[in-house]
């Protein structure tokens, strides 16, 4: 007959329970551990043979002989870089005539002092004007349609600047400045 379980020893268990035990416990911390690492091999290239490159030597240069620079040679003026007397085409009348109305008034003495010098269809003329400082003026057209482009003292506008020929530029901004043409 088996021996009464009031009987058994307290202290003896079964040792399978006890192992089953333990194992629980451990194997899950035991379960969580990283993959081993995995290691590829990559191929390794060869080597780059070393290139020799044979010595070689400076070409030797002829003695320079001294030369003289080119003389240089100033362009000829064309048409709109030199301002010419516009013989009478438009006059000195015609020019006066397109300042009357809106410039000069109708009772002042005006004469031409200068002009009208003509560069590829423009004009500039300098006007002395009975107690007042001489007038300049740019015009522009064919003299049975000249157009005033500007008058006074100062005419030096934007649209000389821009748009007359350089010979007309050089009258109406640099005339009587001192400093040379451009400048």
């Amino acid at each position: 007959m088996p021996p009464d379980p009031a009987h058994r020893p307290p202290h003896r268990r079964p040792v399978t329970a006890l192992l089953a035990v333990a194992l629980l416990a451990v194997l899950p911390a035991t379960g969580c551990a990283a993959p081993p690492e995995r290691r590829v091999a990559i191929p390794v290239a060869p080597p780059t043979p070393a290139v020799t490159v044979p010595p070689t030597t400076a070409p030797t240069l002829p003695p320079l002989t001294p030369t003289l620079p080119a003389t240089p040679t100033l362009p000829t003026p064309t048409a709109a870089a030199v301002a010419t007397d516009c013989a009478g085409r438009p006059s000195a009348s015609g020019v006066i005539g397109l300042l009357r109305d809106d410039v000069l008034p109708g009772n002042v003495s005006v004469r031409a002092v200068d002009g009208p010098l003509c560069a590829d269809g423009w004009q500039y003329t300098v006007l002395a004007v009975s107690g007042h400082e001489e007038l300049q003026a740019v015009s522009r057209g064919e003299p049975g349609a000249l157009r005033l482009v500007t008058a006074g003292t100062d005419v030096c506008s934007i649209e000389v600047k821009a748009v007359a020929p350089p010979a007309i530029r050089t009258l109406a901004c640099d005339a009587g400045t001192g400093l040379p043409p451009g400048a």
